[in-house]
């Protein structure tokens, strides 16, 4: 199952195993059943502290369970974790034998403290890009909490299931049997849903912090070259941001940041956490910004609400929130979101091996998607508004020549149909005839690009019509020390490498209009005088 290369890694990170741990397979006779086996009995050959049993019973077949020798710990794969998971079973694997995990040592702590019954199942694909956040923090919650029971089920092996429960997009994940969410999550949302009081303490705890001298909303390539660019200033930096990363995380391959040959958008995304986390910036992760509140006067502290009913407060802020997939906003898309319409065909592709879909989009995300999706389904529509397609020469050549695809230009969406449960088809008006049309398709995948996440900016400061942030060559907004950067402002060509030098850009102009205030004491400076006096008069 893994070739050499995969093998001298795998082995090298098992060293780091300290706890004896048994894996417990229940196979049958398939096909896929030998592959988990002979997966298996690799990774028992690597580490004389882990031990591999064949006589599991389980009625999902194959799957396996891993637990730490002499635990009640329950974490199942009912899947071959390769692809994008293999970094999900290698980091079950350490932190199963006894590897401190890289989280907050209040998050293990809150953790160990969940009292009840969860019974967790998590369905994916092997193709998610977005999949393995959800199933990393759900494993380490199974880990360290034997109330909490995990199995982790790739879709595409257990289609029947996939289709009873009527799972139409990744990662979804059933508590107890009931849906308890979909779309990626990190270990901290996912804690914040089970344990209520914790939204209450985190409230409370960013309301009481010192104001900043930069706080920067939203945590994407122009985010976190802010957060770096500010932190390197000396001055007082927070970055509070609803999903750190921001449209990064789904972005499949990324080619063109210069100095960087390939990478992977979640990969990229980890590495600018790191860089970020290197300096002293106070991270504020799944935070989700509700009302900007201007300064009062020159120079006064300018107000962030969020969604939870915290505050944050600073001399400047820099507004970096990005953007997400644009809805083509016809009746029955948001009934039938994740029952059939999906925005991200690397994730959701594979739930409809053997069946029609279809494409709305003719740009390079929409061919791109349909060439994608050709490989795996029985045959792909793709639908473009305009009498042409967008995307480049290549790729239109590439899906032309594809046996099971259909173009159909100069075509409106109007509606997307189904009959209560899940989509079943699609109508389009035909613009030259004015005649419409209807397919009939498990699936669409909605490809028509992105809108700024400024709504709830709407009424504070100057938007173009189109709802971007209004900005001018140094990234300053229409309020004074406001600044914007990134995919949510009027800066053309939405490219990481624009983003994160506009982001770098940004927190300049915040630090040169921090020194052109008036000589009053920055709140870090205030900070550090208090307790200065504080400490003499205790002297």
């Amino acid at each position: 199952m893994l070739d050499q290369e995969l093998q001298t890694q795998l082995a090298a990170y098992l060293q780091r195993v300290t706890l004896p741990l048994e894996m417990v397979a229940s196979l049958n006779d398939s096909e896929s059943s030998q592959q988990l086996r002979q997966l298996l009995q690799q990774i028992d050959g690597m580490s004389d502290k882990i031990s591999l049993r064949l006589d599991g019973d389980n009625d999902r077949k194959p799957s396996f369970t891993l637990h730490r020798t002499g635990s009640t710990t329950s974490l199942r794969f009912a899947a071959i974790p390769l692809g994008h998971e293999f970094t999900s079973l290698v980091l079950a694997l350490l932190w199963t034998g006894g590897h401190p995990p890289k989280v907050e040592p209040e998050v293990i702590e809150q953790i160990e403290a969940l009292d009840g019954d969860f019974n967790f199942e998590i369905y994916m694909s092997l193709s998610c890009h977005s999949c393995p956040d959800v199933v990393q923090a759900l494993s380490l919650m199974a880990i360290n909490n034997p109330k909490v029971k995990v199995t982790v089920i790739d879709g595409a092996l257990f289609q029947d299931e996939v289709t009873q429960r009527q799972v139409m997009a990744v990662p979804a994940v059933f508590l107890n049997g009931q849906e308890f969410s979909s779309g990626r999550s990190s270990v901290e949302e996912i804690l914040a849903k089970l344990d209520t009081g914790a939204a209450a303490r985190d409230v409370a705890k960013l309301s009481a912090q010192v104001p900043y001298d930069v706080l920067i909303v939203g945590g994407g390539p122009a985010g976190a070259a802010a957060g770096v660019y500010a932190a390197r200033k000396g001055i007082r930096t927070g970055i509070a941001a609803e999903r750190f990363g921001g449209q990064v995380n789904d972005t499949m391959g990324i080619e063109n940041f210069v100095s960087v040959m390939e990478t992977t958008g979640p990969k990229f995304a980890a590495a600018l956490e790191a860089h970020v986390k290197a300096y002293n910036v106070n991270f504020m992760n799944g935070q989700r910004a509700d009302k900007l509140i201007p300064a009062t006067s020159p120079g006064g502290l300018i107000e962030i609400r969020l969604a939870n009913g915290g505050s944050l407060k600073s001399k400047t802020i820099i507004l970096s929130t990005g953007a997400r997939w644009r809805n083509v906003n016809v009746p029955g898309e948001a009934e039938y979101r994740n029952k059939g319409v999906a925005y991200c065909p690397h994730c959701d592709g594979p739930l409809f091996k053997g069946k029609r879909v279809g494409v709305i989009g003719g740009g390079n995300s929409g061919v791109e998607a349909a060439i994608d999706l050709a490989g795996i389904v029985e045959h792909v529509t793709l639908i473009e508004f305009d009498t042409k397609l967008r995307a480049d020469a290549v790729l239109v050549a590439k899906l032309q020549s594809l046996a099971n695809t259909t173009i159909i230009l100069n075509a409106q969406t109007t509606e997307i149909t189904g009959d209560g449960q899940k989509m079943n088809g699609l109508t389009y008006k035909d613009r030259t005839s004015g005649e419409f049309q209807h397919l009939d398709m498990a699936g669409v995948f909605v490809q028509i690009g992105l809108v700024p996440n400024t709504e709830w900016l709407k009424g504070t400061l100057e938007l173009s019509k189109h709802g971007e942030i209004v900005i001018d060559a140094k990234g300053a907004t229409s309020l004074p020390g406001v600044y914007a950067a990134g995919d949510a402002t009027t800066v053309p060509f939405k490219q990481i490498i624009i983003a994160a030098g506009d982001g770098a850009k940004a927190a300049l102009s915040a630090f040169d209009y921090l020194m052109r205030l008036p000589a009053v004491a920055t709140p870090a400076a205030a900070a550090r005088q208090e307790a200065a006096a504080e400490e003499m008069a205790t002297a």
